[in-house]
C-alpha cells in the first residue's frame, strides 16, 4: 500500500513538473516508465543531448572544405559517436511512450531517417575515399534535423510550424508580387531595351529580360538603388518616374503586405499554440490532483502532508520557508488540506520567483554600536538611501562620459579621471557603510557587483596607466576610458525611470529568451544553405594577401573576374570555401546591402559552362533571401510586435496577487513604496537591502522577508498563456490528452489545438 502511494506521488510529481515547464510528452504511467521519464528530463541528459547536437553541427568546420582540417577518421568517429547518442536518446524516448504514439510522431521518424542517411553516406564516402574517388557528403544537409526534432527543441519546432502555417497565405501575396515584378520588367525591356544604353561598366543596359527581372528584384531590397536607375535617368529625367512607381508598388506596398500577412497568421497560430499549452497544463494538474485526492465532506482534497511531499519532489531546491509560504497561500484558511482550485494553481506558484531576503544587522552596528548609531551616522546613511544620492551620481557619470569624449591629451582631462575615480570609490564605501555587506553583495545584486568591479578595474587601470607613463612611453588611457564607459551603462536606470521608455525596456528583456529560439531557427537555415553553397561554389573564388604574387591574385583567383566590381571592391574573402566563410556571406545576404555585388560570382559558376548555369545559380541566393529575409525576419518582427502589445496590457496575475497579499498578511513583505528607487531592475542597490534592523531608518523584525522577482523576466509566451488561462473556468477540464494530440488546428474551440509534432 505504501509503495503504491509512493508511485502515485512520483507520477503526480511528473505531471506537475510537466505543467510547470509546459512539457506535453505523452509518457507511460507505469513505475518503470515514470522513473525513466525523470531520467529523460534530467538536466544532465538534456544538456548532453544539446552538446552532441552542436558537436555534430560543428563537424562542418573540420570536414573538407575545412576551416581547421582534421583527418577523416577523426571526424567520422565523432559523427558515429553523435549518431549513437542520438539513437540512444531516441530509444530512451521510445521506452517512456506508448508504441502507437511513438510511431505516429513524425519527429521520431525524421530522426531515424536522418541517422540512417548519415550512416549510409558516411560509409559510401569512406569507401570511395579509399579508392581516391571524390564524392559529396550529401548527408550533412540533414544534420540540422537533430536540432529541430528532438523533444527539447519544441520552441524551434513551433517557429517552423509558424512558417509552415504562414506559407499558404504568403504564396498568394508572393504570386501577386511576382506578377508585378514581371510586368514592370517587361515594361522596362520595352522602355530601355532599344535605347542602346550602357551601365557605368560599359555593359548593355536592360536588354535581357531575365537580367531585368533580377535587377528589379534586387531593387526591391534597395541594395542597387540608385545605381540601377542612373543610365535611364541620365538619358531622360522622366524615366525616374518608372523607378519611383516600381519602388512604391513593390518595396513599400508588397513588402508591407508580406509583413501584414505574416503577422496576422503568426498571431492566429500562436493563439492556437498557447491554447494547446494552457489546456495541456490544466489537464496535467487535474491528473495529478486525481492521483492524490481524498474525500473531505462533499469535496475532494489533497492532504497537507502529501502536498508537502509533492512540492519537495517537484522543486527540491526551494527553501523550507518558501515552501511554507506556498502552503499558506494554497491553504489560506489553514484547514490542513488543499482544494482542487488551489491545487491546480501549484504550477503557477512554482513558476513565480519569490526572493527570500534574510534580515541581518550591519557588522559595524555590532563592532562599534555607539558610533554606528550616532546622529551623524544615521544622517549620513539617510543621505545615501535618498534617491537624490543616486541622481547625483547619475549626473556625475554623465559628466564623466563627456570628459571621456574630450581630448585625452589635455592635463585637465587626466586629472579629472582621478577626481571621478575618487568619487566612485567614495560612493561604494558609503553604500557598504550604509547597507549590510552580505545583502549588498548578494548573488542577485547585479548592479552592486557591476559598479564595484568596474571601480576596482578603473583603479587598477589608472594606477597602471600612471606607472607605465612615468617609466615608459606606453599609454593605457584608452583602457581606462573603456572601463569608465562601462560605468556609464548605469545611466540606463535614468531611461528606465520614464514610463514610456520602461515599456520598451521590458519588451527588449522579454524577447531575449525568444531570440534564442530564432537564433536556433537561423542556425538551421544557415547550416543548410552554407552546406549547399559550399558544394556549389567551393573553390570558385580565392582570397590572397595584399602583397601576394600568385596568378590572378587581383582577380580573386578567377580570370573571369578581371576588372569586375567584385574584384575591384575586394570582395574576394566573400566565398564559400569553408563553413565559416559561408556563414559570413549568408549574414551579408541577410543584411541585403550590396548583396547583388556578392552575386556577381554566380556569373562564373562552373568551369566551361558558366553561361548554362549562371542564371539557375542565382536561384540559390534568391531562395535564401525569400526564406531568411521575407519569411523568418518578418516572423521575428511579428513576435516583437506581439511582445510590445502584450507589455502594454501587462498586469499582475491572480496568483501573483495572492502571493503578495499573503506575504503582507504574514508581515514578511518588502513594501512597494520602499522599492520606488529601483526602477530598472529588482537587483539594483535599493531599500530592499536595508534590512539591518537596528540602527536603520526603518526597523524590521528579525527573520525573513519575501518579495516577488521582477515581472519583466517572464517570456511573452508565458504572459499570453496566462491571459488565456484566465478565460478558462475551473470546471472546464479541457479535452483529454489523446484529444489534444489528435485535434487539428482548424477545429473549433476548444478543439483548435495543435499537437507537439515535428515539422
Amino acid at each position: 500500500m505504501a509503495e503504491a502511494a509512493s508511485q502515485e506521488l512520483l507520477l503526480a510529481a511528473a505531471f506537475v513538473s510537466d505543467a510547470q515547464y509546459n512539457r506535453n510528452i505523452p509518457f507511460k504511467t507505469s513505475p518503470e516508465a515514470v522513473r525513466l521519464y525523470y531520467l529523460y528530463n534530467h538536466w544532465f541528459t538534456r544538456t548532453a543531448t544539446y552538446i552532441f547536437i552542436f558537436l555534430n553541427l560543428s563537424l562542418a568546420v573540420f570536414e573538407e572544405p575545412a576551416v581547421y582540417p582534421l583527418p577523416f577518421l577523426a571526424t567520422s568517429l565523432v559523427e558515429v559517436l553523435c549518431l549513437l547518442v542520438f539513437f540512444g536518446r531516441l530509444m530512451h524516448f521510445a521506452k517512456i511512450t506508448r508504441r502507437n504514439v511513438f510511431w505516429k510522431d513524425t519527429k521520431n521518424i525524421c530522426i531515424m531517417v536522418a541517422i540512417l542517411l548519415s550512416l549510409t553516406d558516411l560509409a559510401i564516402y569512406g569507401a570511395l575515399r579509399i579508392y581516391n574517388i571524390k564524392s559529396v557528403r550529401w548527408s550533412r544537409i540533414v544534420r540540422p534535423i537533430f536540432l529541430v526534432n528532438f523533444a527539447e527543441s519544441r520552441q524551434i519546432r513551433r517557429a517552423f510550424r509558424s512558417i509552415r502555417n504562414t506559407l499558404p497565405e504568403i504564396t498568394y501575396v508572393f504570386l501577386l508580387f511576382m506578377f508585378s515584378l514581371l510586368m514592370f520588367s517587361l515594361m522596362a525591356l520595352k522602355l530601355f531595351g532599344e535605347r542602346n544604353l550602357q551601365t557605368a561598366e560599359g555593359l548593355p543596359y536592360f536588354r535581357d529580360y531575365l537580367e531585368i527581372v533580377f535587377d528589379l528584384y534586387v531593387l526591391v531590397t534597395t541594395a542597387n538603388s540608385p545605381d540601377v536607375m542612373m543610365p535611364a535617368f541620365d538619358f531622360s529625367s522622366w524615366y525616374a518616374l518608372f523607378f519611383i512607381a516600381f519602388v512604391i508598388v513593390n518595396t513599400y506596398i508588397f513588402m508591407s503586405l508580406f509583413l501584414a500577412v505574416v503577422y496576422n497568421n503568426y498571431k492566429k497560430h500562436l493563439k492556437n499554440e498557447i491554447r494547446t499549452l494552457a489546456y495541456m497544463k490544466r489537464r496535467k494538474m487535474i491528473e495529478a490532483f486525481n492521483l492524490l485526492k481524498e474525500e473531505e465532506g462533499t469535496q475532494f482534497v489533497v492532504r497537507e502532508a502529501q502536498w508537502k511531499q509533492l512540492v519537495k519532489l517537484v522543486a527540491p531546491d526551494i527553501s523550507n520557508s518558501h515552501r511554507e509560504l506556498l502552503l499558506r497561500i494554497s491553504d489560506d484558511e489553514q484547514k490542513g488540506f488543499i482544494d482542487k482550485k488551489s491545487f491546480v494553481q501549484l504550477a503557477d506558484l512554482l513558476n513565480i520567483q519569490v526572493i527570500a531576503l534574510k534580515i541581518r544587522s550591519h557588522p559595524l552596528g555590532q563592532w562599534m554600536p555607539r558610533v554606528y548609531r550616532s546622529a551623524v551616522s544615521q544622517f549620513l546613511r539617510s543621505v545615501v538611501r535618498h534617491r537624490g544620492f543616486v541622481w547625483t551620481y547619475d549626473v556625475i557619470i554623465l559628466i564623466n562620459a563627456i570628459f571621456i569624449a574630450l581630448d585625452e591629451e589635455s592635463p585637465y582631462i587626466s586629472y579629472a579621471e582621478w577626481v571621478f575615480l575618487a568619487l566612485y570609490i567614495i560612493e561604494i564605501l558609503l553604500k557598504v557603510y550604509t547597507y549590510e555587506p552580505r545583502a549588498f553583495f548578494g548573488k542577485t545584486q547585479f548592479w552592486n557587483w557591476f559598479d564595484t568591479l568596474i571601480i576596482i578595474a578603473a583603479l587598477t587601470a589608472t594606477i597602471l596607466n600612471t606607472t607605465l607613463k612615468s617609466t615608459t612611453k606606453y599609454n593605457s588611457q584608452q583602457i581606462l576610458d573603456i572601463v569608465f564607459i562601462l560605468r556609464v551603462l548605469r545611466l540606463i536606470r535614468i531611461v528606465d525611470s520614464i514610463q514610456r521608455f520602461r515599456v520598451i525596456m521590458n519588451t527588449l528583456i522579454n524577447i531575449v529568451p525568444t531570440m534564442l529560439t530564432f537564433g536556433g531557427l537561423t542556425l538551421v537555415v544557415y547550416c543548410i544553405f552554407a552546406i549547399i553553397g559550399m558544394e556549389l561554389f567551393h573553390g570558385k573564388i580565392q582570397f590572397f594577401p595584399t602583397n601576394s604574387n600568385a596568378p590572378y591574385a587581383l582577380e580573386c583567383g578567377n580570370p573571369a573576374l578581371k576588372d569586375s566590381l567584385f574584384a575591384r571592391g575586394k570582395y574576394c574573402k566573400n566565398n564559400f570555401n569553408n563553413f565559416a566563410s559561408s556563414f559570413i556571406v549568408l549574414m551579408e545576404l541577410t543584411v541585403v546591402n550590396q548583396w547583388h555585388d556578392i552575386l556577381f560570382v554566380v556569373e562564373f559558376f562552373a568551369n566551361g559552362f558558366a553561361n548554362v548555369t549562371a542564371q539557375p545559380a542565382k536561384l540559390y541566393f534568391i531562395a535564401f533571401h525569400i526564406v531568411m529575409v521575407i519569411i523568418i525576419v518578418n516572423i521575428f518582427v511579428s513576435f516583437i510586435l506581439e511582445a510590445f502589445f502584450v507589455e502594454y496590457s501587462l498586469e499582475k496575475s491572480e496568483v501573483e496577487t495572492a502571493i503578495e497579499q499573503k506575504i503582507q498578511e504574514l508581515g514578511m513583505g518588502v513594501q512597494e513604496e520602499a522599492l520606488q528607487d529601483e526602477q530598472l531592475l529588482d537587483n539594483m542597490e535599493s531599500a530592499d537591502n536595508d534590512l539591518e534592523g537596528e540602527g536603520g531608518t526603518k526597523a524590521k523584525p528579525k527573520g525573513l522577508v519575501f518579495k516577488i522577482a521582477s515581472k519583466r523576466y517572464r517570456t511573452v509566451d508565458a504572459l499570453l498563456q496566462r491571459m488565456f488561462e484566465a478565460e478558462i473556468p475551473l470546471e472546464d477540464e479541457g479535452p483529454s490528452f489523446e484529444e489534444i494530440l489528435n485535434l487539428s488546428p482548424a477545429a473549433a474551440v476548444p478543439g483548435d489545438l495543435t499537437s507537439e509534432r515535428a515539422v
